[in-house]
Order: C-alpha cells, then sequence, then structure tokens
C-alpha cells in the first residue's frame, strides 16, 4: 500500500509541473497514468483517501498563490477542493475490475470537475486538467466538446498508458492499449482550428487595443493609493493616441481596459469621469472601462462592472451599456456568514460590502464588435463564455445576439509573480479555441494579451509593465460543435458514471454471492 500512497502523492505533484508557470505539458500522461495505476485495484474507500492525498498534493502547490491572502484560505481552500480528487480515485477504485475501466477513468475526472465547477459556493474550476493542455495536440477537442472534452481526452491518454503497464504480460494488449494513445492524439492534431474572420453579420475584422497601466505596488496593497491605478491607465491610453496621431501604431476600433482599472466610482466621482472622457476623447474610440460602483438603489453592494465610455466624436459621450460581474467571489467579492466570519477573522473587513451579481449575460456593442465580456475568474467557468458566444441571456438592444469577440478584464495585482497570471491566461486561450474567438486580455499589471481564436498568441505585456496592446483581429459568428452543446458532454459523462457504478456493483454482489455459496458448500459434511 506504501507504493501506492507515494504513487497517489508523486502523481499530483508531478500534474502541477504540466500547468502554468512550469508548462511543461508532456508530464501530464505519465501522472495521470501513475495516478490511474495508484488507484487501480483498491477498495473504493482506498480509492477515495488515495484521491484525497492526490488532490492535497496538487492544489496546495497549484493554488499556492492564495497564500497572498492567508495560509489558512490557502490550505482551506485546498483541503475543501481536493475532495472532488478524492471522488475520482473512488470512482476509478470502484470501477477498476470492469474490462473496459480506462475508459471508465476520464469519465470519473469529467464527473467531478464538472461538480467542482458548481460547488460549494459557485464552485471553484482552477485546476481542471483542460486548463494544462492549452497548447498542445489535445487542445482542439476544446471546439468539440470544451474543457469537459480536453479533461477527457488527455486523461484517457494516461489511463491507456496505466493499462499498457498493467497488461505488460500480454502484448497485444499493450500495443492496442498504445495505439489507442496514438489516435486520440491524432485526432486531436487533425481537428481544425479557425483562424479567419467572418463578414455575415458585420466587419470581418477589427483593430483592437489593450491597456496595461500597471500598479503602484504589489500584493494585498496593489490598490492602496487612491485614483493612482486609474491615472496610470488614463496616462497610456493617452501615449496609445500620441503614438497614433504620429502614426507609429494603428488606430484602433476599440480600447479595453482591465478590471478596476478606474479605482474610484466614475458614477460618483466627477474628477474620475472627467479624466476617463479625456482619455477616451484622445484616442477617439469607444473604451471599455472596469470600475467597481456603487450599485443603484442599495448602497449596502457594489457592483464590478465593465462601462462602455463613448468618446465625444460619437454624439453621445460618457458612460452607456454596461456589463455587471455575474460570478462574485466567495471571500473576495463577497462574504459568506459575513456576521459569523468577521467576528474571527478580522482581514475580511478588507471587504466592506459584498459584490451583488449582475443578472445579464455581458454582450456588448463596443464600436464595431459585438463583444462579449469575462470579468477575471469568470473565464474559468465554461457556462458564462458559452451563454455570451450564443447569446444567452443577452437583454436590451442586443438580446438574442452573441458576442463575435471575447474580452476578459482582469485585476490580479494581488497575485502579481505568483503564477496565477500565468495559470489565467492559459485559459483564455483554451477558451479562444473552445468558442472560435479572439480573446482580449486586460489586466491591470499583468498578464495583458491578444489571443487569436487557434489559441495562438498575437501579442503579450509582462507583469508590472505599463504599455498597450494594438493588434487587427478575426470577428466571427459560427459557433463550434462545442457551443452547440453546451453542457450536454457533462450530462452524458454523469449518466455514464453513473451506469458503469452500477454495473461495478452488480458485479462485487455477485462475487461476493459466488464466495458465500463457496463458502457454504465447503462447510457442509460430505455424505
Amino acid at each position: 500500500m506504501w507504493w501506492r500512497v507515494l504513487g497517489a502523492v508523486t502523481g499530483g505533484l508531478l500534474l502541477v509541473l504540466s500547468f502554468p508557470p512550469f508548462d511543461v505539458v508532456w508530464v501530464a500522461p505519465p501522472a495521470l497514468a501513475v495516478l490511474t495505476f495508484s488507484w487501480h485495484g483498491v477498495s473504493a474507500r482506498r480509492g477515495l483517501w488515495l484521491g484525497y492525498l492526490t488532490g492535497v498534493g496538487f492544489l496546495a502547490f497549484h493554488v499556492s498563490w492564495m497564500r497572498v491572502i492567508g495560509d489558512d484560505a490557502w490550505l482551506l481552500l485546498a483541503g475543501v477542493f481536493a475532495v472532488f480528487i478524492a471522488l475520482v480515485g473512488a470512482g476509478v477504485a470502484a470501477t477498476s475490475r470492469l474490462r473496459i475501466w480506462p475508459l471508465a477513468v476520464p469519465v470519473m475526472w469529467v464527473v467531478s470537475e464538472a461538480i467542482r465547477d458548481r460547488a460549494p459556493l459557485g464552485g471553484f474550476p482552477w485546476g481542471g486538467l483542460a486548463f494544462g493542455q492549452t497548447s498542445t495536440m489535445i487542445t482542439p477537442y476544446a471546439s468539440l466538446g470544451g474543457a469537459p472534452a480536453v479533461t477527457f481526452a488527455i486523461s484517457l491518454v494516461g489511463a491507456l498508458l496505466a493499462y499498457a503497464v498493467i497488461s505488460r504480460s500480454r502484448p497485444r494488449l499493450v500495443v492496442a492499449a498504445l495505439v489507442g494513445v496514438a489516435l486520440v492524439v491524432g485526432v486531436g492534431r487533425a481537428i481544425p482550428r479557425p483562424s479567419q474572420g467572418q463578414s455575415e453579420a458585420g466587419p470581418a475584422t477589427v483593430v483592437a487595443a489593450v491597456v496595461q497601466g500597471n500598479v503602484p505596488a504589489a500584493g494585498m496593497d496593489a490598490m492602496g493609493e487612491r485614483a493612482a491605478v486609474l491615472l496610470n491607465h488614463v496616462r497610456e491610453t493617452l501615449t496609445l493616441a500620441a503614438d497614433v496621431d504620429a502614426g507609429r501604431t494603428a488606430r484602433p476600433d476599440l480600447v479595453i481596459w482591465p478590471e478596476n482599472s478606474s479605482d474610484i466610482d466614475p458614477f460618483v466621482d466627477l474628477g474620475a469621469a472627467a479624466v476617463i472622457q479625456k482619455a477616451v476623447d484622445a484616442i477617439g474610440v469607444p473604451v471599455l472601462v472596469g470600475a467597481v460602483v456603487t450599485a443603484p438603489n442599495d448602497p449596502t453592494h457594489i457592483w464590478n462592472t465593465g462601462i462602455v465610455w463613448q468618446p465625444k466624436s460619437s454624439g453621445d459621450p460618457g458612460p452607456g451599456a454596461y456589463y455587471v460581474k455575474q460570478h462574485p467571489v466567495p471571500f473576495g467579492e463577497w462574504i459568506p456568514m459575513r456576521d459569523l466570519l468577521s467576528r474571527v477573522i478580522s482581514r475580511l473587513d478588507r471587504i466592506p460590502r459584498d459584490f451583488a451579481a449582475g443578472p445579464d449575460t455581458g454582450v456588448l456593442q463596443v464600436g464595431p464588435a459585438r463583444l462579449g465580456d469575462l470579468i477575471c475568474f469568470e473565464v474559468a467557468y465554461d457556462e458564462l463564455g458559452q451563454a455570451a458566444v450564443r447569446g444567452d441571456g443577452v437583454q436590451g438592444e442586443l438580446s438574442g445576439l452573441g458576442a463575435r469577440v471575447m474580452a476578459v478584464q482582469t485585476n490580479n495585482a494581488t497575485y502579481g509573480r505568483t503564477g496565477q497570471p500565468e495559470q489565467q491566461l492559459a485559459m483564455s486561450r483554451l477558451r479562444a479555441v473552445e468558442h472560435g474567438r479572439s480573446f482580449l486580455i486586460a489586466a491591470t499589471s499583468g498578464i495583458s494579451a491578444i489571443v487569436l481564436p487557434d489559441g495562438s498568441l498575437a501579442g503579450s505585456i509582462p507583469e508590472f509593465t505599463a504599455g498597450y496592446l494594438v493588434e487587427q483581429i478575426p470577428l466571427r459568428d459560427d459557433l463550434t460543435i462545442s457551443d452547440r452543446l453546451g453542457s450536454l458532454p457533462e450530462y452524458l459523462a454523469v449518466g455514464a458514471a453513473v451506469a458503469l457504478l452500477v454495473v461495478a456493483g452488480i458485479g462485487r454482489r455477485r462475487q461476493r454471492d459466488v464466495g458465500s455459496g463457496l463458502r457454504t458448500s465447503a462447510e457442509e459434511p460430505v455424505p
């Protein structure tokens, strides 16, 4: 058993290396094979606690950036969500006597991640296997079944490698397993990735700009100097405007500022609104401004918003349509059981008011582009990007219309130089392939980037560096197979998991009955 314990822990630690910031992507298949091997053939109960060891080892290192908030928050997060990897271990162990057990392994991973994406408190998708495969031959599966399809493919490769080892005394089975690995990888490589724009619903391309103004400090005090972040983004936008006027760069059709780029509520502070207008007028095109504002008619709550700010040249200057973040982060943007927890955790006072969730999907008209807005951690959740691209839950003039390009407004300053910004950028690259859309990532302190629909980087700005990116990007209307299917792959996985566990349970019961019958016969006297 200690070999299995060693395998469970080692596999989890190796898996860490396949994710950013390490990006040793080839480690994932052998790591998953080691995990499968350590869970295979034991009881479901042992698989459960072996899987929990894996989960703690993996998540404790993968989300070590949470230590910026506090060691207690970091360890609690790793400990709670390790339970879902424990369920994978239990499921793999329970189905390991089935002849098709290599297919059961990826099913258990997909089901576990589907639950973890949603619960508790809205879920925490960080560390999903797909997010470690954002620039590999497995990545194109995202266009067929989203992140769940990528998780299925990479965990199937790991299961087949484990099957080859377990079946090493039977050469035919070893060859069959390796052929299966080659097929999974080969099919992934053959799936086409979109790269061209489409003109049916408007222009096929636009010139987009992303501005990164930087912050005065790193860590928990990144936003500590009032107005500093706003002025940084105004200054960088004025630099962009000057470079456009001088012919040093192309004039953009739209500009994206990051989450919290205005660290002052521009609806309340006229000075903040004036400097934003100055920057927008200088560049002469709409700017998507990230700002935290007081919720109308509810001073006890605030909103995390993306606001379309129009220049004077539009004839209707100032703030217009806006998106309110739909998925505020628990303990980061709202406090569950606030009255109780605030008595024992004093740093919760840093969040004096809860963020209220927005009701509508974030699709906005920003210049010539119909843009889907995701704010920070929202890029990790499957359903939010799907809704934006499909037009589900879009209200107002754009009701029913889907996004042709996506934006991710984020403020990663708290987690600067911890690996978290690289992990979030990787998510955007996977989502670009999943939805067949360009992604404009604007971060206050980095990493800002422009990602093309095939998942490739058109450009990026490193952390804690002021700068801007200007690129011509394709606009697309076609829905990928993944967006057409929505959550169906996850529902199918849940159904398959239930069926596999039922069949495995029936098989174990029959074995017990046979064993009991043999023992009874042996106890009877021979006539």
